[in-house]
């Protein structure tokens, strides 16, 4: 497979390995939970890449759609690559602001979202998608990427989305009236896309002219568009006699015993003076009552950017921050309807003023679904715009047109801002001591590879959850001094429960004060604070 090539590459291709994980701090009053969790509809603030490695060990695995609205790179957005990359030529690129007249900023922009793909490919389902919105600028880069990230077997469709209604009269060339959304799934092996509502003007192509008792029917073309000899023969009309032929090149789609049984059965149509060119009748009983969605998405259906402006200002009358390029809720919806479950998780990495939460609210209303939604915002108005739009929309935004908004859509979401990273090496010399749930689920991703659940913690036991292999334990405190005095030792091993079937028990604890004979004896694997945990459990299981 061809392979996208661009400066700084070689820095960012494994830089989401050695991103450190960080620690999620509630921040109760910016939410409308009454206790905030890590299972609520979400907003994080702050950097994305962060974000994102920070959500691995509850998410990974578990979210079913994507949707993120990246910077489009036009060279007038004013965004700066600050992804803090060990390496000369990256630190060089830090915090400076991004313009058509640099001429590395595709590089960057490839630099920037490289390490974020793959993180958003650990977080989605086997059976999940993603769906980004990109212009002509990055469209190219994009699918190079992805196919590089995701696979190239892996590409659904490339949708055009027409955003605008009117032609701008001043373009230097053509009037630019489309963006693009990528799509690409996880597995398309176990990926399947929703069909689209029919529509009460589709149906009403179906009629019933003969008064046929199964009902309103349509009729089709009988022919194909390339001679087959067994396919040439006169269809005789039983009402007239009349006898037609296929056109010139061309012949029927079924055999002439087939059209026999097809005319015995009332299935093919020579017009009510039967003397028309035989066609297939097709009954809307037989046809699906959903049919599959176009590449090609129109302002009518799906809205555009002057609504999308307008949608933003409804909630906002007070608004102050500008977004410039702002997506319709109904394009998000389109999204929602054709790729999720009504308990699907849905992510937006790129969350800007909200609207990929306002749409999972409106489209619960609408559906009766429980979907769920993680927005990510590293802007200072994370708070003032993306959690704002939330909050009125759970609560209801009385001015609003939509009687639903205007009422409120109900709900909860929790408000979470990045803390310290959890860095093993140097936890037991840090003043600032992560949660015992924060190095719980670090401790827990990180050795087995798996989900991890908060609710399965028993701090009383030290137990954090249950891998295929192992019960998992940790003795931690978030205290430095009662840290140094704590380990494994025979007393504490007699607390722990005992395991569950063959599995072991790993223990990460500070230290120990048992030989290796008594551990084995006890069927435990020990693990020392604050060493690095990865590969832990595979080394010592062999």
């Amino acid at each position: 497979m061809p392979e996208l090539t661009f400066k700084g590459k070689i820095h960012v291709a494994n830089h989401h390995l050695v991103v450190p994980f960080h620690e999620l701090v509630a921040v109760k009053s910016k939410g409308v939970a009454k206790t905030p969790g890590l299972h609520d509809n979400l907003l994080l603030h702050g950097d994305n890449l962060l974000a994102l490695k920070a959500l691995l060990p509850t998410h990974a695995g578990k979210v079913k759609c994507i949707i993120i609205d990246p910077p489009y790179n036009t060279g007038n957005e004013g965004w700066a690559y600050n992804d803090k990359v060990n390496s000369p030529l990256m630190r060089d690129w830090l915090g400076k602001t991004i313009d058509r007249e640099d001429l590395t900023r595709h590089d960057k922009w490839c630099c920037m979202m490289l390490p974020r793909l793959k993180l958003l490919r650990e977080l989605l389902t086997e059976d999940g998608s993603i769906f980004i919105c990109i212009d002509d600028n990055e469209v190219h880069h994009l699918r190079c990427l992805m196919d590089e990230v995701f696979g190239e077997e892996n590409f659904v469709a490339n949708i055009i989305w027409e955003k605008k209604y009117s032609t701008k009269s001043d373009a230097e060339f053509l009037s630019e009236s489309h963006d693009f959304i990528v799509c690409f799934a996880k597995n398309t092996r176990s990926f399947k896309l929703r069909g689209l509502p029919r529509t009460e003007k589709q149906d009403s192509i179906y009629r019933n002219p003969d008064s046929d008792p199964r009902g309103n029917w349509t009729s089709d073309n009988l022919l194909r568009t390339e001679a087959r000899d067994y396919a040439i023969f006169p269809i005789k009309s039983p009402k007239t006699g009349k006898e037609t032929y296929p056109a010139k090149g061309s012949s029927w789609r079924y055999t002439k015993e087939k059209i026999a049984e097809l005319i015995a059965d009332n299935r093919i149509w020579f017009g009510e003076e039967g003397n028309a060119t035989p066609r297939f009748k097709r009954f809307l009983s037989e046809v699906q009552t959903s049919i599959p969605a176009r590449t090609i998405w129109n302002f009518t259906d799906v809205g555009h950017s002057d609504e999308a402006r307008k949608e933003v200002n409804q909630i906002f009358t007070d608004f102050t921050e500008t977004f410039a390029t702002p997506k319709p809720i109904r394009l998000i919806q389109r999204i929602l309807q054709i790729a999720s479950d009504k308990d699907s998780l849905i992510l937006d990495s790129f969350a800007g003023s909200g609207t990929t939460g306002h749409a999972v609210l409106k489209q619960n209303a609408e559906d009766g679904g429980s979907r769920r939604f993680v927005l990510i915002e590293c802007e200072e108005y994370a708070d003032t715009t993306t959690a704002e739009r939330i909050r009125r929309c759970i609560k209801g935004v009385p001015g609003a047109k939509d009687v639903a908004l205007k009422k409120g859509y109900g709900g909860s979401f929790s408000f979470f801002k990045l803390g310290e990273a959890v860095a093993l090496q140097t936890i037991l010399e840090s003043r600032d001591l992560p949660s015992y749930e924060t190095l719980a689920a670090y401790v827990f991703f990180t050795a087995t590879g798996e989900q991890f659940d908060p609710a399965a913690i028993k701090p009383k036991t030290g137990f954090i959850g249950r891998s295929r292999g192992f019960d998992v334990y940790l003795l931690y405190t978030p205290d430095i001094e009662a840290l140094k005095d704590l380990a494994l030792d025979l007393e504490s091993v007699r607390k722990l429960p005992k395991p569950t079937g063959s599995r072991k028990r790993l223990v990460y604890a500070p230290t120990r004060f048992m030989d290796d004979a008594l551990l084995h004896q006890n069927g435990i694997v020990f693990s020392q604070l604050p060493y690095e945990i990865y590969e832990r459990v595979e080394k010592s299981a062999k």
